[in-house]
This record gives C-alpha cells, sequence and structure tokens, in this order.
C-alpha cells in the first residue's frame, strides 16, 4: 500500500512517499499527484528522524530500504548518485563517464529531474562541469542550501 505525508523541515515541507516499508518518495513541498493515502507511518516518521538528524548534522548517510521506479538508464544514474560522498560533487559529464555512458551528461540531467527520492538519492551534490548549480527539480535556491549545510558539516569530519 502506497502513503504519503507531509512534514517540516528547516528549508520547507517534504513529502514521504512509502510502499510499504520502503521509501519511494521524498520530494520537496506537497505532492502534485496522488501518491496513496495520506497518513502517517512508522516507517515515514523512520525516514523523517533520519532526515532532521541529516539536517542537524548528525547523519551523513541513510540506512533506508528504497523502492525506485524509473527506467533501467535512470537507476544506473540514481546509484551512482548514492556514490558520490558526503559534502562532495560531481558534474554530470563525470556521472555519465561513471555509468558508462560519457555522452549521456544530458540524459543524467534528465535522470536527476525526475529523481523521486530528494536528499537520500543525492542528486543535488551534481553540478555543471564549470562549478554551477545548473538546475534542481526543487529549484536552486534548495540545492544550494543542502550543498552549503554538507560543507559546513563535513568541516566537522576533519
Amino acid at each position: 500500500m502506497k502513503t504519503y505525508f507531509v512534514y517540516d523541515t528547516p528549508i520547507g515541507k517534504i513529502t514521504i512517499g512509502c510502499s510499504g516499508d520502503s521509501l519511494s518518495l521524498l520530494v520537496f513541498g506537497k505532492p502534485h499527484k496522488n501518491n496513496g493515502e495520506n497518513r502517517r507511518t512508522l516507517f515515514s516518521d523512520e525516514v523523517y528522524r533520519q532526515i532532521k538528524e541529516y539536517f542537524s548534522g548528525a547523519r551523513r548517510e541513510f540506512d533506508l530500504p528504497l523502492y525506485r521506479e524509473g527506467t533501467q538508464f535512470q537507476k544506473r544514474v540514481w546509484d551512482a548518485l548514492c556514490t558520490i560522498p558526503y559534502g562532495q560533487t560531481r558534474s554530470y559529464s563525470e556521472i555519465a563517464a561513471q555509468i558508462g555512458s560519457p555522452r549521456a551528461a544530458r540524459a543524467v540531467g534528465m535522470a536527476n529531474h525526475v529523481n523521486p527520492i530528494a536528499i537520500i538519492v543525492p542528486c543535488h551534490r551534481v553540478i555543471g562541469k564549470n562549478g554551477s548549480l545548473t538546475g534542481y527539480a526543487s529549484g536552486t535556491h534548495i540545492k544550494r542550501r543542502l550543498l552549503d549545510l554538507e560543507a559546513k558539516n563535513s568541516l566537522n569530519l576533519i
């Protein structure tokens, strides 16, 4: 059964969607389409607990089962995103090369744009080759805040 619930974070509302005991959706704002029954679950509360730890700087990796719907290409991109260490970035072309499709930087950008599980699948860590933020489905102001948060908290790792 699919469920979703809207929670508050330091940078706005997020919607956490679950397919049973797997995370299937984490987007900024309220859902724009039917994502199941609107209700909290123990699992969505666990996701939210880990997200709060991320925002406080206490969590750098997530321990959550994911249910990702997408094409094989999108899933390869999303898998590659999960290899980007906390506080670091990669370019779209670097991700394209990593997945064995060095000419697919634009397609990597599109896979990022439709990533249904923000933060956990860290598409915010992908930037332009020249270091620019380029786009982000939730807005570059959110991307900047996430990157700044990780940069600040990465200093505590040294």
